[in-house]
């Protein structure tokens, strides 16, 4: 299938976000082998900064296939952000509306065209004191399951410490001279869920085996274990990770107690 085209409004982001990125910041790439080098694919990553798409977005292109965010709907609203956005072909994330599972139906239209889209399951930059991986919500796994495309975990790390989340201030760090790592692994298995009736509980189990991957890669480029428990949207909710998790029963199986979070596919 051949890879997606770009046209004039993808060109000039890429004209303006990668000279700074090659200039300001070191890198550390790896796993790039496992980006598809054709065919539709879902790339799942983790979210601790402002400035993630920038540097995944500079990673995957380097491969050769073009990404396709989805993107909070709001951005899409501002005068000259928004037109970048709309030419490029990114996607808008209406979250918390009627529109909002407009999102997932575009995102596996796209995958299903060959296309790769690139989620960040949390919704959000991670509220975890730690900055790690939140619980995922589970239109990721809607997605993977529908299209049943390769999903292909990736951590990054890196662009948080120019630009922490959540401090109240938008300020960038650029000195000492920060390094953005993004390790990609190879796909996630699914198979366990694939020829399941697609309930809640498969797609929280499906979500979660999707988190434990990324969380596991996070390890590896931050050299620590994986943290036991993996913090929800909702500062009161906490659920088991891999770490934890008993062996028996399918990866990712939340424990009775786990409360599930409200609108978990799209926002």
């Amino acid at each position: 299938m051949p890879r997606r085209r770009i046209g004039f409004w993808y060109r000039l982001a890429v004209g303006v976000c990668k000279p700074p990125l090659l200039l300001l910041f070191a890198r550390d790439w790896r796993g790039m082998e496992h980006i598809p080098d054709e065919g539709g694919f879902i790339a799942v990553v983790n979210h601790n900064s402002y400035l993630d798409p920038f540097s995944y977005g500079h990673f995957q292109y380097s491969t050769g296939r073009v990404p396709r965010f989805m993107v909070k709907a709001e951005l899409f609203r501002t005068p000259f952000v928004g037109r970048v956005l709309r030419g490029a072909g990114q996607i808008p994330v209406h979250r918390g509306t009627a529109r909002a599972a407009d999102a997932v139906r575009d995102a596996v239209a796209a995958v299903d065209s060959g296309e790769c889209v690139v989620v960040y399951p949390e919704g959000t930059r991670t509220l975890d004191p730690d900055q790690w991986p939140m619980t995922g919500k589970t239109g990721v796994a809607r997605m993977a399951l529908s299209t049943r495309a390769p999903v292909i975990p990736v951590a990054q790390w890196g662009a948080n410490e120019a630009l922490p989340p959540h401090t109240g201030r938008r300020r960038v760090w650029l000195l000492p001279r920060k390094t953005l790592r993004v390790l990609a692994g190879p796909p996630v298995d699914l198979s366990a869920y694939l020829d399941r009736e697609p309930t809640p509980e498969v797609l929280r189990a499906a979500t979660d085996t999707i988190m434990d991957a990324v969380t596991e890669l996070l390890a590896e480029l931050r050299q620590q274990p994986v943290p036991a428990r993996r913090r929800a949207a909702n500062p009161q909710t906490w659920t088991r990770t891999s770490a934890s998790r008993p062996p028996t029963g399918p990866p990712g199986t939340r424990t009775p107690q786990d409360p599930q979070a409200r609108n978990e596919e799209t926002q």
